[in-house]
């Protein structure tokens, strides 16, 4: 009998009595949502999937209210790849590129080509912060792994999966040691090894329990409640109309007359806002006028 899945959470777990915290992750009406807008071929969503999977483990890492992002930029038939989860449940993202190219590549390289990956945190009232690595690795997760040892020098280790249904990631973490040094290392080199056992569909098919317990059964491992995940897109028709305000009457005036109304399309979710000549007007002489 197939175990029951847990969809659309993340879990924190715990190795008790060490310095080693997990998060793990299992996402499918979100991760749907979001890919559904689009027309990706399956192995764009596949790894558009592990981005996903990836942003929502990364936003379990901020120990403050914020946004965190993951965008790669290369130069194969994909040009970009970003995923976003901000307040730590709400996800959206988006690939650019040649997708008709894509279709006939798989894997991190073969889609995005040489490039860069950035790891942006912006955290609520406070400064930007971005993080950026070369996107040389194999695949997503040893690009992650490189860049936490670069720029958090904390040892850490990611598994992601994604299919068409679902999309799904596991995180370990030691965090600044304490106590026995030695044993510290050991341990964590210990729990790294049984990570690395992790296949694919074991993440795609089992429940957080099962998926721990397969993994780590020997050890003391502490599962917490979870934190439930949704698709979340931030546009909205207010401010679209801030957006067009900031451009000028002048350009409005002049796609009006060219194209009959203002149409903008949302790139992440691909609602559509209207506006024609008299929304236009009313825009730029009312009170929505003073909109920055």
């Amino acid at each position: 009998m197939r175990a029951m899945k847990n969809n659309d959470i993340l879990q924190r777990f715990l190795f008790d009595g060490t310095d080693i915290r997990g998060e793990i992750t299992t996402l499918e009406s979100s991760y749907q949502n979001i890919v559904s807008r689009h027309n990706y071929p399956p192995a764009v969503d596949r790894l558009f999937g592990e981005f996903i999977a990836a942003a929502t483990l990364l936003s379990a890492t901020l120990k403050f209210p914020g946004i965190i992002s993951i965008q790669a930029r290369g130069d194969g038939p994909l040009s970009t790849v970003m995923a976003e989860c901000s307040s730590g449940t709400k996800l959206r993202g988006i690939v650019r590129g040649d997708l008709e190219a894509a279709a006939n590549h798989t894997g991190l390289q073969d889609l995005l080509g040489a490039g860069t990956l950035a790891i942006t945190i912006e955290p609520e009232g406070g400064e930007r912060y971005q993080g950026i690595v070369p996107m040389d690795a194999g695949s997503l997760s040893q690009c992650l792994e490189f860049y936490f040892q670069q720029s958090e020098q904390l040892p850490t280790k990611i598994r992601l999966s994604a299919n068409a249904e679902l999309a799904a990631g596991v995180l370990v973490q030691q965090m600044p040691n304490t106590g026995d040094t030695e044993k510290n290392i050991a341990y964590w080199e210990h729990i790294s090894a049984l990570l690395d056992t992790v296949k694919s569909e074991e993440q795609l098919s089992l429940s957080h329990n099962d998926q721990l317990y397969l993994l780590f059964h020997e050890e003391d491992v502490r599962l917490f409640e979870p934190q439930h995940m949704q698709f979340f897109c931030s546009c909205s028709r207010q401010r679209t109309e801030s957006a067009l305000i900031n451009l000028g009457v002048a350009e409005m005036r002049d796609i009006i007359a060219e194209q009959g109304q203002v149409l903008i399309t949302c790139q992440f979710c691909d609602e559509e806002y209207r506006f024609d000549e008299s929304h236009i007007e009313a825009l730029f002489n009312g009170p929505e006028a003073t909109v920055h």
